[in-house]
């Protein structure tokens, strides 16, 4: 029953961290009128969830004190509209150069990813190398999962997009990340599914 009002001190103290910097038990006791036993008691699963983390600052008089500040994955709980300004930023590259611009860009992009990851494809069998690219997209934050339906059919889903604001408005990057994999993977793959399209998931179909 006490979970909503736990969860709104919590972010109370996430918003002071993210206002304040790295504030100490004490400064944070203060702050909320609560007892310092259950601000200790907040910051233990705020630490333990990978949202804060602990340091020691040395005073001018007193012994050093410790000070919990925000971690990168609470950084990112924090509102960002990266894609955005890049929207903007494409939007103006297509007005001034045309939309063949945003395509070599998509293009070059694709070429990168595929040489930065090629090497991590030598030398595995087709399994092997399906498994990898789902971690490489899990890494990425896609969300990935994968199915094997047979020796040589796979299906790749990735429930997440991170560029999906960039790929409602420009389908050629999907075009690439479907020709990325297929270099990658030595295989013909088909999507079957894709969020910018009112997907609910982007759905790939690999076979030898």
């Amino acid at each position: 029953m006490n979970q909503p009002k736990e969860s709104s001190t919590r972010e109370r103290i996430l918003q002071m961290m993210k206002t304040s910097g790295p504030l100490s038990t004490k400064e944070i006791t203060l702050e909320l009128g609560i007892t310092e036993m259950a601000v200790r008691r907040h910051l233990g699963t705020m630490e333990r969830d990978g949202l804060i983390e602990s340091k020691m600052i040395r005073q001018t008089l007193g012994r050093p004190t410790s000070v919990y500040g925000l971690t990168e994955l609470a950084e990112n709980l924090f509102p960002k509209k990266y894609h955005t300004l890049t929207l903007d930023l494409l939007g103006e590259l297509e007005q001034e150069y045309g939309a063949e611009s945003i395509e070599r860009l998509f293009e070059r992009r694709k070429d990168k990813l595929n040489r930065q990851y090629q090497s991590d494809m030598q030398g595995k069998n087709l399994a092997q190398k399906v498994q990898r690219l789902a971690e490489i997209q899990n890494d990425n934050g896609y969300m990935t999962e994968c199915e094997q339906r047979g020796d040589d059919h796979f299906v790749l889903m990735e429930h997440n997009c991170p560029i999906s604001q960039i790929a409602n408005r420009y389908n050629h990057a999907c075009e690439c990340e479907l020709r990325l994999f297929e270099s990658l993977l030595d295989a013909r793959v088909e999507r079957t599914e894709c969020l910018a399209q009112e997907g609910r998931k982007c759905v790939y179909v690999i076979k030898r």
